[in-house]
């Protein structure tokens, strides 16, 4: 039989370093680079020699690439979908060992000199020698490791069920990848006449709280969307202000009843999302002046788990109509006490009554014009442009001012939940079950898992058109940012999450747990797979 190059825990170890070393930082020439060299590793498989065309480099966005490499046993159809990100966040936190953050073995031993800036947990885990530092070792080049290990196996073993191993660049950011992978995973679908019978991710173990010690898999993930405000005033000079209303002084009143607001969260199986907070909050001005702030803006982040985006639209709404109300009131006594007629009572409109406001008064090519314009500056992303636009618009239809313009900013990341599906069940029975019975890991399921992931793209179920608010209210839809919402209803399989245990993502202490990596995690996912290829296997001999 054919040796495996990465079929013992040292082989996969030194995978996962390599991987580490391949620096992709979001939107950098390395995650430009990155799928291409995943390519060149997977060819030295002998299978990927003898079928090159079930290996493929396909286009993302900006020069990223995703990958895919599918093994096809010559009787099944039943297909396991691998799914992983290889895109990183940046390295600034490490500081004057920022060159050695892509080299896990190399950090860890450095960092036993620095150990005393470490916090008490992360100076346990490195003394304990249980872990290894570094970007990426964690999320989550050790799930795509771990991916390629099995890929290998099968191909060598020739397991009764395909694989299909999807790598993508952007999930730190916009999903990029993996929204571009949802078209190519229906063409590989027809192509190979491939069932996809489960979404298989290996994002990291998350901890539930701080100390949190627990071993997890996750039948569903958690969604994000990202609700969004500009406040239009009227400007006056300083030394007139009642002349005028400032952009800040009404959204002082929505941020502060958006910020941690309860009936923006959602509990479901018990699990609850966590409170919304504001992401960012500026003035759209670029310079200084005497002029007030008539301008601005707010980002605020809303987790989902059954909620749609209309339904998000709608408590949004509420919430700004509330705020606007106090504003109006409060604005209202300020001027009568000061002998001072208002400029008028703050209103709420959605970006879509903006963008029907606008095309009526100056026509539909005045839209896309302004659009156009927003969208030719490439120093903007899309959460700059969506409000670059919405306040373009508002420039020219000062009629409607002052108002509180609501409308969502990307990225949105639909939940999605698996946990009743039958698969899923046993596939998290089995994991349990041998958890105990060969590592003595007691596995815990959690049903969203908390970390957010390129899940959200696959099995989309929402059985009404609650996405329909989000397009109509994203000013940059269809132009820089869209989500294939009927694609991912085509992709109907069920999804889970097992991936290996690790610390403090996105941290300078972020770090995997070696044995969870190398020995336990790979050993129950094969184990898993083996459990549903059985299962296959009786279906084709019937």
């Amino acid at each position: 039989m054919e040796q495996l190059r990465w079929g013992t825990p040292d082989r996969l170890r030194r995978l996962l370093c390599e991987l580490v070393s391949w620096r992709s930082m979001t939107l950098t020439a390395g995650e430009r680079e990155f799928a291409s060299k995943v390519q060149a590793k997977l060819q030295e498989l002998q299978y990927f020699q003898e079928n090159p065309r079930h290996l493929g480099l396909h286009d993302a966005d900006l020069g990223r690439r995703f990958l895919t490499g599918l093994y096809k046993h010559v009787e099944a159809k039943e297909t396991i979908v691998l799914l992983s990100h290889f895109d990183t966040v940046n390295t600034e936190e490490y500081g004057d060992l920022e060159e050695y953050a892509y080299q896990p073995e190399e950090l860890t031993k450095l960092l036993l000199n620095r150990i005393n800036e470490l916090d008490g947990d992360a100076q346990r885990d490195l003394t304990s020698g249980e872990y290894l530092f570094g970007r990426g070792t964690m999320d989550m080049k050790m799930g795509l490791a771990m991916h390629m290990g099995l890929l290998e196996k099968a191909t060598v073993e020739k397991w009764p069920i395909n694989i299909l191993l999807l790598t993508v660049p952007d999930e730190e950011v916009n999903s990029a990848g993996m929204r571009a992978a949802v078209t190519k995973l229906l063409e590989l679908k027809d192509k190979h006449t491939l069932s996809y019978k489960l979404f298989l991710n290996g994002e990291p173990v998350f901890t539930q709280e701080p100390g949190d010690r627990s071993f997890y898999v996750y039948s569903g993930s958690i969604g994000k969307i990202m609700p969004s405000a500009l406040f239009y005033g009227k400007e006056t000079h300083v030394g007139e202000p009642l002349s005028g209303i400032t952009a800040p002084y009404i959204a002082s009143f929505l941020t502060q009843r958006m910020e941690w607001n309860s009936s923006l969260q959602e509990k479901v199986k018990g699990e609850t999302t966590p409170l919304p907070v504001t992401l960012q909050q500026k003035d759209l001005r670029l310079d200084y002046s005497t002029q007030t702030p008539y301008r601005s803006s707010a980002l605020y982040n809303v987790f989902l788990m059954n909620r749609n985006a209309e339904e998000i639209m709608e408590i949004f709404e509420r919430v700004a109509i509330e705020a606007a109300g106090t504003c109006n009131q409060a604005y209202k006594e300020i001027c009568l006490k000061q002998s001072v007629k208002p400029v008028g009572e703050v209103r709420v409109l959605r970006y879509e009554d903006l963008q029907t406001h606008a095309v009526r008064k100056f026509g539909i090519q005045f839209l896309e014009d302004r659009k156009a314009q927003v969208q030719a500056n490439t120093n903007w992303d899309d959460r700059e442009k969506s409000l670059r636009i919405a306040d373009s618009l508002m420039i020219e239809c000062q009629e409607l001012a002052p108002a509180i313009v609501l409308l969502f900013a990307p990225p949105y990341y639909p939940a999605v939940n698996s946990s009743d599906d039958d698969l899923v069940k046993n596939c998290v029975q089995y994991v349990r079950e041998k958890g105990l019975e060969k590592f003595n890991l007691p596995v815990k399921q959690v049903h969203y898992f908390n970390g957010i992931s390129d899940l959200s793209y696959v099995n989309y179920q929402d059985e009404g058109e609650g996405w329909t608010a989000f397009k109509a209210n994203t000013p940059v839809w269809g132009s820089s940012y869209s989500i294939p919402f009927d694609e991912m209803a085509k992709l109907n399989a069920p999804v889970l999450n097992v991936g290996p245990l690790g610390k403090d993502a996105h941290k300078r202490t972020e770090r995997l747990h070696i044995k969870s990596a190398f020995e336990e995690v790979p050993s129950l996912v094969e184990g898993m797979i083996k459990m549903i290829s059985k299962y296959t296997s009786y279906c084709l001999q019937k």
